[in-house]
């Protein structure tokens, strides 16, 4: 057997065992509401979720103890971002809000309720937000409303972009925004609001994507969704081929 079939053996799923397994506290009716969301905050090795108790529960990775709840959404929580820099955790839900939270205090600084603006509003997809990510001083989400770049010092949407249907997740990739949601294709938009292209793939709708940004050049993109293909992108330009589970 090659070396290559013993380190897959060794890393297959009857080897893998879960380190310690922890559960927040919830306060919700619901007896095991769902987890949708998570996001790493390097600056106390703690571990941001969103739940679908409506809240956002800090985990102290170190001592492996909940440390924190943060409290304000009215309904549950799609995502969540983190600005290490300005010690904030952002916070996207079914009610249609994104929340600015102090993660020294708790505390919520800011709420936008972007279904409110006119340029963002869809009232026909509702007012939800699916997608969240942050930049510096910069801020994308969407969902029910159009996906929309916000400045965070003034806490205004600068660019719209003209996207149809959902966008389920975003992320800045140097000059330009790739977005992805219903529809079978990865959009790549710029930052003043265009959309310059949008890259075919297999998948009807997409859920996810990510991108090796690390290696300038080796960049690998890949996205999941609604079937059982992982499709990859060598080329930010064209699907490269497909993974299957």
């Amino acid at each position: 057997m090659s070396v290559i079939d013993d380190s897959l053996i060794a890393l297959s799923p009857q080897n893998v065992k879960a380190l310690w397994t922890k559960k927040p506290k919830y306060r919700s009716s619901l007896e095991i509401p769902e987890i949708n969301s998570m996001k790493l905050q390097s600056r106390d090795n703690s571990l941001v979720i969103g739940a679908g108790d409506n809240n956002v529960h800090i985990l102290d990775l170190e001592h492996g103890v909940f440390k924190s709840v943060l409290q304000g959404h009215s309904d549950y929580i799609h995502c969540v971002s983190v600005r290490e820099r300005e010690a904030e955790i952002l916070s996207g839900g079914e009610d249609g809000a994104v929340r600015i939270w102090d993660s020294r205090t708790g505390q919520s600084v800011h709420c936008i309720e972007v279904y409110k603006y006119e340029t963002c509003a869809r009232p026909q997809y509702g007012k939800w937000i699916s997608c969240l990510t942050t930049d510096s001083d910069w801020m994308l989400c969407g969902g029910g409303p159009s996906l929309s770049l916000w400045h965070l010092r003034s806490l205004s949407p600068t660019s719209v972009f003209p996207l149809s249907g959902c966008q389920r997740y975003s992320v800045f990739h140097q000059d330009m925004i790739l977005a992805v949601g219903e529809g079978p294709f990865v959009s790549h938009c710029l930052l003043g609001g265009d959309v310059k292209a949008q890259i075919p793939c297999s998948l009807q709708s997409v859920n996810t994507l990510q991108l090796n940004s690390n290696s300038t050049e080796h960049q690998v993109l890949t996205v999941g969704g609604s079937s059982k293909h992982i499709d990859v992108f060598t080329n930010l330009s064209y699907r490269a081929f497909s993974l299957s589970f």
